[in-house]
């Protein structure tokens, strides 16, 4: 360990924020630590009614410190003084308002208690009418498609439709707000001191994705695009940034402040940061064609390839294709589900609804008895639906759903539609619906795969990982079945981590390049989920109903 040193990869998620302390010659996790955002965590800020999630900066600070120090003073004595780097990734598109110090508006005198002020979390969908403006702008305004690179389509999980949306509702933040940041660029800055919001070195991952920001605009997206939008845009590209940066660079190095609280040396090198996603496809040890899927609550879909191989190929429908966003000098491809884990969840808290209210308020069990039971219930709901879910034969039943309940990612991003199911009758219970929603995600996953094959980029393989992937066999196998592809599931148990954590090791020199870094760092797979051919066959009228039905509510029922 003195010889190759550590380093830390910081992964920053929608609940909570990891830090785990790497080998940088083995990839072996040394120590980790977790932190779960304690605003967030009692529902502040947020109005799942209204689909406003809102994460305050201080959740972010508190989370950073806490989850270095714990990991560092769980690892062997004198680790600390071996770390050469440190790398973030974070939830994305996730922006926050910034001051001319880069201070994001939350953390002033005034604004500390106004979500607006706060970092928009990637699944708010309150820019709904926003991103509409931005694509009939894009469609109508006679100049450059500014679109084009991110699937045709943009979303109001993204960059500037979160921004339009905050300077039209809130004055105030309007009035403050100097510039805007991600929070994969803010971590860094703070890190190293270099919080100008000028000169910022900010991620080719997030501008490219979620900004529109291509070297062929010369940039972002021109002024008089931006400000044909709303003129509320205008001279905000101004106090942005014109130059991006891959994940393998350095933001600088720690400052003196930071070095100190984290207890690391002011020469530790901090990278440049990038989306979870992105950095746990580098994690999970991604390949030219190979499918990277992170299932978690959502799923994000990577994909790359040699730039030369794609051309100027133009693959409509995903969520963006980005020269270097996740391997430097290979093109990424982005696409993904808004809702996956969070299928299962919903089920789950629609069953536990009597638990929590009707036995939740009876005086005949003690509180804390109470508690207990509806906690350990829910604990056991999803794996006992998946045994039972796993005995109904492939194709047996009439029950369809759409996994449409946080809107539509890919193909072709659109937040106003909603879920469905069809086909209930009076047979139709709790395990037939959900196993109906797993063959949904599994459906809207070949979906994806479908998109790319369509437009003449061939999938070789699949490789999955977070915590879906671990932990749910039976959804596994039903994604094996439907794609019709072997599915290899990555051993690292923390593979956003781990991936940030291979940045780091670049960024600082101790790997040169990321695919060094893989090699030397990576955990390989721990299973693979085989198609069943019998199955695969089964699937195909039903993935036609899914269809069916999606174009169904997509046409009829959409607002």
């Amino acid at each position: 360990m003195a010889q190759s040193g550590c380093v830390i990869g910081v992964d920053y998620g929608t609940d909570s924020v990891r830090s785990i302390v790497v080998d940088t010659e083995d990839g072996h996790e040394v120590a980790s630590a977790v932190h779960y955002y304690q605003r967030w965590k009692k529902g502040n800020y947020c109005d799942p009614s209204r689909n406003r999630f809102r994460q305050h900066p201080l959740d972010y600070i508190e989370g950073l410190e806490k989850t270095v120090t714990q990991a560092l003073a769980a690892a062997p004595s004198g680790t600390a003084h071996n770390v050469r780097g440190l790398s973030v990734d974070t939830t994305g598109s996730t922006p926050v308002a910034v001051d001319k110090n880069g201070n994001p508006l939350a953390l002033l005198p005034g604004f500390e208690e106004n979500p607006n002020a706060m970092f928009i979390l990637w699944k708010d969908h309150t820019a709904v009418e926003e991103a509409s403006l931005i694509n009939e702008h894009a469609r109508t305004w006679g100049g450059i498609d500014f679109t084009k690179y991110v699937g045709g389509v943009y979303s109001s999980e993204w960059f500037w439709a979160k921004i339009l949306h905050i300077l039209r509702e809130d004055e105030n933040v309007r009035r403050a707000a100097f510039s805007w940041v991600e929070h994969c660029d803010w971590i860094p800055a703070l890190l190293t001191g270099n919080n100008d919001p000028l000169a910022v070195k900010r991620s080719r991952c997030a501008a490219g994705h979620k900004a529109m920001w291509h070297k062929s605009f010369g940039g972002l997206p021109s002024e008089e695009f931006l400000a044909g939008i709303d003129p509320l845009l205008k001279g905000v590209r101004d106090r942005l940034y014109h130059e991006t940066h891959t994940s393998d660079a350095a933001s600088g190095t720690l400052s003196k402040e930071w070095a100190g609280r984290l207890g690391l040396s002011p020469e530790v090198v901090v990278g440049v940061g990038a989306f979870d996603a992105h950095m746990g496809a580098i994690g999970g040890e991604i390949d030219p064609y190979i499918l990277t899927k992170i299932i978690g609550t959502s799923t994000c879909d990577m994909l790359i390839a040699p730039l030369a191989e794609i051309g100027d190929k133009l693959i409509p429908g995903i969520c963006g294709q980005v020269d270097g966003s996740i391997i430097p000098g290979m093109l990424g491809m982005e696409a993904g589900q808004s809702c996956v884990g969070d299928v299962y969840a919903w089920f789950r808290d629609l069953l536990l609804w009597p638990l929590k209210n009707a036995f939740g308020s009876t005086a005949a069990v003690a509180d804390a008895t109470r508690e207990t039971l509806v906690a350990e219930i829910a604990g056991r709901i999803i794996p006992e639906l998946s045994k039972a879910a796993a005995t109904i034969p492939a194709g047996e039943s009439d029950v369809v759903a759409l996994d449409w309940l946080n809107g539509r990612r890919t193909p072709y991003a659109n937040q106003r539609l909603h879920a469905a199911i069809a086909g209930l009758d009076l047979g139709a219970d709790a395990v037939r619906i959900f196993r109906s929603l797993v063959e949904a995600t599994a459906f809207g996953a070949k979906k994806i795969v479908d998109r790319f094959v369509e437009e003449g980029i061939s999938i070789k393989g699949v490789i999955a990982l977070g915590g879906v992937a671990k932990k749910a066999p039976f959804v596994m196998q039903v994604h094996a079945d439907v794609l019709n592809m072997p599915i290899r599931v990555a051993r690292a148990e923390q593979a956003c981590a781990l991936g940030a954590a291979m940045c780091a090791a670049v960024a600082s020199g101790v790997h040169p390049s990321m695919n060094a870094a893989q090699k030397a760092m990576g955990n390989g797979f721990e299973r693979e989920y085989r198609p069943i051919s019998a199955n695969v066959e089964k699937y195909r009228e039903p993935y036609e109903t899914y269809t069916r039905l999606g174009r169904f509510v997509e046409d009829e029922l959409t607002r």
